[in-house]
């Protein structure tokens, strides 16, 4: 039968690449993860060497080579600093999204595959994940690619499709090692037990060598290089230290209790976490396909929580297994009114967010303020309204299409609002415009992990510490609030700096180094705090000091 688009197809596909691509450089690199992972790539494309991940000249076998070849691609074509680790990214995330739909519509039908596609592409975590150069998403796609390859087989003995499975379980593991050999473990027990009943229903026999094969072709050959080029201590960091390390030790200090991704999972899936319920239906469990994604996603869960270091995105690639159960289930549920109204009131989340992200990439989630309520946070009830009222007049596709054009449209406004906020308060790249030209002027004295990184990114040969190379410009930052660019003399730690004469205190001012965001301070008496202290050292300090 002729393969042939939809012609929703054709508004849906610019609309999520309008929706993934906007604006990836809104905010500069965040956490401590992304500037580091781009700087590998950055180096990687630098000097030629695609083999040895090196992190400002040292090796660095923390994770393996995927991510650092595609942001290491996108910097060898052009793409600037802050586009050039997120840009793979996305164009992968996309990418997933069109075999996502095509491999489900094979298996389950056009419209369940469309809910599903729909409930993936705009939940929070993928929207999130999705545009960030960290390796979670690469982990997620390739390995839920090789669980939704596996599914003719596991249906109907079809094992066309498992060299291919194979080798894109191959690139996880280049992705992320160790981990998604384990989440594959359902598979794997599937394949046992049929060898056990003797009950295979294939076409043709599985050829085992042609499935393992593809998987060892792309496995082994930078495992091997890199061991030859580095010796025992790759082996024992990538493996040892970072797989079977951050399992059991509490050493990373991202230790939670078991019940830690229960409520992540839920956050993960909004605005669609009200069809979470849909899972316990008893026809989940009488269709093969769907025994092994709950059971791949359930296996998943009780996996990371038994790890003794646990953060969010280690559960991302179970997302895709939950979003293709939860759109065959809303395809076969009888009456989804109540169910579709809820994901609605559930995008009251995005505008609820807004203030929230930036002042959690500062200083944490647990840190930030509750917000003030605001009128739009009544437009989910709207939304919620049309879905109701698609769905009573059996227009179910356009009540799912409504939910996540809404989410689609928080997202823009997240964008629009979160992102320029969040890169002045948890990015280090407006301190480092701040700095200009500057750098071999600075010194940092106290800067938090995750800026550092930052700014080492951006400097690209990180700056000294001041206890060690005290310069004319230094940086400082107390807890909580963003760093701040001072001016003074380059004193080592013993002995006062002569004073600034007096004379000339009035025109520092026009000596004074930007501000956070780049611009220099005005002369007016709105401009931001500023003040020589008793040692004479001109201190400018951001404006978020002053409205803190």
């Amino acid at each position: 039968m002729p393969f042939k688009l939809p012609l929703a197809a054709f508004v849906t596909v610019p609309a999520a690449c309008f929706l993934y691509l906007y604006d990836l450089s809104a905010a500069g690199m965040l956490g401590p993860d992304e500037p580091r992972y781009a700087a590998i790539g950055r180096e990687m494309a630098r000097s030629g060497d695609w083999i040895t991940p090196r992190l400002w000249g040292q090796p660095w076998f923390e994770k393996p080579v995927l991510l650092y070849w595609m942001s290491g691609c996108a910097f060898r074509l052009g793409f600037g600093a802050d586009l050039a680790p997120r840009l793979p990214v996305a164009l992968l995330t996309l990418a997933f999204l069109a075999f996502y739909w095509w491999i489900l519509r094979r298996e389950f039908g056009l419209r369940a595959a469309s809910f599903a596609t729909a409930i993936l592409a705009t939940s929070a975590a993928w929207l999130g994940f999705g545009q960030v150069g960290v390796t979670d998403m690469p982990l997620a796609a390739t390995f839920s690619a090789a669980i939704l390859l596996a599914l003719p087989w596991v249906a109907r003995g079809d094992p066309r499709y498992l060299p291919a499975a194979s080798a894109s379980l191959g690139f996880a593991v280049l992705a992320k090692s160790l981990v998604p050999l384990v989440l594959a473990f359902p598979l794997a027990a599937w394949w046992i037990l049929r060898r056990r009943k003797g009950a295979s229903q294939s076409r043709r026999p599985v050829r085992w060598p042609a499935v393992v094969l593809p998987f060892l072709a792309v496995v082994l050959p930078w495992h091997i290089l890199c061991y030859l080029r580095n010796g025992r201590g790759f082996l024992e960091t990538l493996f040892v230290q970072h797989q079977f390390g951050r399992f059991v030790s509490g050493a990373l200090q991202h230790v939670q209790p078991w019940w830690f991704y229960l409520p992540v999972l839920a956050g993960f899936v909004v605005p669609w976490t009200a069809l979470v319920p849909l899972l316990f239906r008893t026809a989940v469990w009488r269709d093969p396909r769907r025994r092994l994604l709950l059971v791949s996603l359930l296996f998943g869960l009780l996996f990371f929580s038994a790890a003794t270091n646990k953060l969010p995105g280690y559960i991302l690639p179970l997302l895709p297994a939950a979003a293709a159960l939860l759109g065959v289930e809303l395809d076969e549920t009888g009456d989804a009114r109540w169910w579709l109204a809820a994901c609605a009131l559930l995008l009251v989340a995005f505008p609820i967010a807004a203030p929230l992200i930036p002042q959690a990439g500062a200083n944490g989630l647990s840190r930030a303020a509750l917000p003030q309520f605001r009128a739009t946070w009544l437009l989910p009830a709207f939304v919620a309204a049309l879905a109701w009222f698609f769905e009573r007049t059996s227009h179910r596709a356009s009540a799912v299409f409504v939910v996540a054009l809404g989410a689609a449209c928080g997202t823009v406004y997240l964008k629009r609002t979160a992102a320029p906020e969040l890169d002045r308060v948890a990015s280090a790249r407006p301190l480092w415009r701040a700095i200009g030209g500057r750098s071999s002027e600075v010194c940092v004295a106290n800067l938090k992990r995750d800026l550092r990184y930052g700014l080492n990114y951006y400097s690209v040969v990180p700056l000294p510490e001041c206890s060690t190379d005290p310069r004319p410009l230094r940086i400082d930052q107390v807890e909580g609030r963003p760093p701040e660019l001072s001016r003074g003399h380059p004193h080592s730690a013993g002995g006062d700096p002569p004073s600034v004469p007096r004379a000339r205190r009035p025109h520092a001012q026009a000596h004074a180094a930007p501000l956070a965001d780049g611009r220099r301070p005005a002369a007016a008496a709105d401009s931001p705090a500023a003040s020589v202290d008793r040692r004479g050292h001109y201190i400018v300090l951001s404006r978020f000091r002053e409205q803190s």
